[in-house]
């Protein structure tokens, strides 16, 4: 009995150690097979997008219902070559749970479907799944400047590369710093703070319309009284005291951002759209926009505040209903194109200029969010008289 069962333990034992030899083989195999496709994924992707800023035809997005606002945006984000140059840079991610969750590289493949395609149009549904799992609703409105914001953090989020994610933030994050200053002695607090857009004010606290943006950003900086209730407990006084706040600008990014507040919502939780005319420059000038007292920055710091108009996300209809379309100037061919979800075409200044607003034509298309890039007069681009 002993030696039969001996015999049997000894027949055994190659049997198991191949079964597991075999299994170990299958798993090295199997993990290099998923790391030379990531690595080919990587290859493929750094492939097309080293000439996806080259491709001048312009694709549009299809409308899976009321996702106009979304499509928008994503055109504005992946015209942009500044954050597309970052966007290919990502780390594809190792599973497949993984891939279809992750923004970044969702967006990615979209682009890459954008550029390699032959078709007008291409569907946003891979990406819009994606949204979907990190809480953001399909198939309702929504405001322009809240979902930019949304999708401004689960990219920054989901970028892995701290470099990356440091480029992200400079490409688009302002810098502002705070003062409030009593007005009965001499304390005062001061504090930074970021923004990725500037929400710019139409009406002044009369409520009167401002007559232009270089109007609407000086009254945004403009000092503000703190007076009766608004009054702030001073600890040098230790009373509330009439304060003066105020802000300074401190650091503007690549891409500035600039929020139109024509939304206007009153105590009585009734709100309707400011659609009166605001006119908004080509071309603009921070270093002319603002006073010596409404800036904290260096001289080399202020030497970069040019900018010219790069995209207008515009909003027609009411508070409740409306659509959302994207004016977008290309950026390796400076011509104006129209991004009306599945619709493309390009478009003159005169159509852009349109966006200005209208009081008697509270449907139309209005300007909402303002994208301004930085000006790099030594790397002038491309008939650029052309469309100034």
């Amino acid at each position: 009995m002993g030696q039969r069962s001996g015999r049997q333990e000894g027949s055994k034992k190659p049997e198991v150690a191949l079964s597991e030899t075999m299994e170990a083989e299958i798993e090295v195999q199997n993990n290099k097979e998923e790391i030379e496709e990531v690595k080919a994924k990587n290859q493929e992707l750094r492939s097309v997008f080293g000439m996806a800023d080259l491709k001048n035809e312009a694709v549009g997005l299809y409308n899976l219902g009321q996702t106009c606002c979304l499509n928008s945006l994503l055109q504005v984000f992946l015209m942009n070559i500044h954050f597309t140059r970052i966007l290919r840079r990502i780390t594809v991610p190792s599973s497949l749970a993984r891939r279809t969750s992750n923004v970044p590289y969702q967006m990615l493949l979209l682009l890459e479907k954008m550029q390699c395609g032959k078709c007008k149009a291409v569907c946003p549904e891979d990406l819009a799944y994606c949204l979907s799992k990190h809480r953001v609703e399909l198939f309702v409105q929504y405001d322009a400047a809240q979902l930019f914001l949304t999708l401004w953090n689960l990219l920054k989020k989901q970028m892995k590369k701290p470099e990356l994610v440091e480029e992200l933030s400079d490409l688009y994050t302002i810098c502002i710093q705070e003062h409030l200053a009593c007005q009965k002695c001499s304390f005062e607090i001061k504090s930074n703070s970021t923004m990725l857009t500037l929400p710019v004010p139409v009406l002044d606290a009369n409520s009167h319309k401002l007559r232009n943006l270089v109007d609407c950003l000086r009254y945004f900086f403009h000092p503000e009284e703190l007076t009766g209730q608004n009054k702030c407990f001073c600890q040098q006084c230790g009373m509330k005291t009439p304060f003066v706040q105020s802000m300074k600008l401190v650091h503007l990014p690549q891409t500035l951002t600039l929020h139109l507040k024509r939304f206007c919502f009153e105590r009585s939780s009734h709100s309707h759209k400011l659609s009166h005319s605001l006119p908004f420059p080509q071309e603009l000038d921070f270093r002319e926009v603002l006073t010596e007292n409404q800036c904290q920055a260096d001289d080399s710091e202020k030497a970069a505040w040019q900018y010219e108009l790069f995209a207008v996300v515009a909003h027609s209809g009411s508070t409740s209903f409306g659509h959302y379309c994207a004016y977008i100037r290309s950026l390796t061919e400076c011509k104006w194109y129209c991004f009306n979800d599945s619709h493309v075409c390009q478009v003159s200044w005169d159509d852009v200029k349109c966006t200005y607003g209208r009081s008697n034509l509270n449907w139309r298309e209005t300007a909402y969010l303002l994208f301004y890039m930085k000006k790099h007069p030594q790397q002038p681009c491309p008939g650029v008289s052309e469309c100034l």
